[in-house]
This record gives C-alpha cells, sequence and structure tokens, in this order.
C-alpha cells in the first residue's frame, strides 16, 4: 500500500502485477496512478493506461515496479466523479435481470423490500444472474417465494426437494 500510495503522491509510473478473477489470472500493466479509493474497507487504486482509466484493488497487486517516469494527471479528471460512475457502471453490469418474488414480512425485511404489512408482499427484484439468485434466495429458506423467472423457481423448487429427500430419513 505504502508503494501504491507514494506513486500517486509523485506521479509516477509505475508497471504493476495484478492478479484478478479472469483468465489470465495474472497480468502485467504500466499504468499512471491517478488516484486511491477507499471504499468498504477496501482500497482500490484508479489509474490511466493504454486501454483508458481502470479501476485496481489494492490487495490483488502482487508488484509494484516505479519506471522513474513522471506523468501528468489529465486536464478535467475528476476522481470523485469518475468514481461514481464507476459505480454506476458496476451497478448496471451486475444486475442483468429481475425475479419476481413474494416474501414474508420477515424476508422483506432482510431483502431490503418494502413490506405489504402483515402478509405476504410481492416484488420484483434486481438479480446478478439465476445462478447468483439461486443461492441468494436459497437462503431466505421460507421466508420467500420465486415466482419468476421460471428458470429460477424451477432451479430453487428442484434444490428444496433434493433436501426434503435428504432430510426425510
Amino acid at each position: 500500500m505504502a508503494a501504491v500510495a507514494a506513486a500517486v503522491w509523485a506521479r509516477r509510473t509505475v508497471v504493476l502485477r495484478y492478479r484478478r478473477w479472469r483468465a489470465p489470472e495474472e497480468i502485467e500493466r504500466r499504468v499512471e496512478p491517478y488516484g486511491l479509493v477507499l471504499k468498504a474497507g477496501r482500497w482500490y487504486l484508479v489509474a490511466g493506461g493504454p486501454t483508458g482509466t481502470r479501476t485496481y484493488r489494492v490487495d490483488q497487486i502482487i508488484e509494484l515496479r516505479d519506471t522513474g517516469e513522471e506523468f501528468a494527471v489529465p486536464d478535467g479528471f475528476d476522481l470523485g466523479a469518475h468514481w461514481a460512475g464507476s459505480l454506476d457502471d458496476f451497478r448496471a453490469r451486475l444486475h442483468t435481470g429481475e425475479a419476481l418474488v413474494r416474501l414474508t414480512p420477515e424476508g422483506a425485511r432482510r431483502l431490503g423490500v418494502a413490506s405489504a404489512g402483515e402478509g405476504w408482499t410481492e416484488a420484483r427484484v434486481p438479480i446478478e444472474s439465476v445462478d447468483h439468485a439461486h443461492g441468494e434466495f436459497l437462503r431466505l429458506g421460507a421466508e420467500v417465494e420465486v415466482l419468476e423467472p421460471a428458470e429460477l423457481r424451477d432451479r430453487v423448487a428442484g434444490t428444496v426437494r433434493a433436501l426434503a429427500d435428504r432430510y426425510r430419513a
């Protein structure tokens, strides 16, 4: 972290080796570190490079080498505005669909949905994918019923049947 912060303050171009979630998992990039952002206890480096401005999780930087070259942050670059835009883009890419669910008052509370009162609440909620939503809705147990999409409803129902069979003994 200290080396990253030093590069930001000194406006020095660096070469970083970075671990990411997709293949190839380890990459090397020459970047101009524009600034650091702290979000939810994690530090992120916002840096310019040959493919534009990117964000890197600092704890995923394996190695950082100072090239000895200085750079200037592009005129008009605003770290706060860039970060806000990045978060908006991330959220838009993250939620690629939606599910129609029925929730008990407790399920609505846990999912952050306004409850209709003492009975069940029907709500449309954004989902990342059927795979991700499957796990998230199973965490709610009997507090949720998935109505749509059919693929998600069928997956949850299949898992519930398998669990019932397992625990029937």
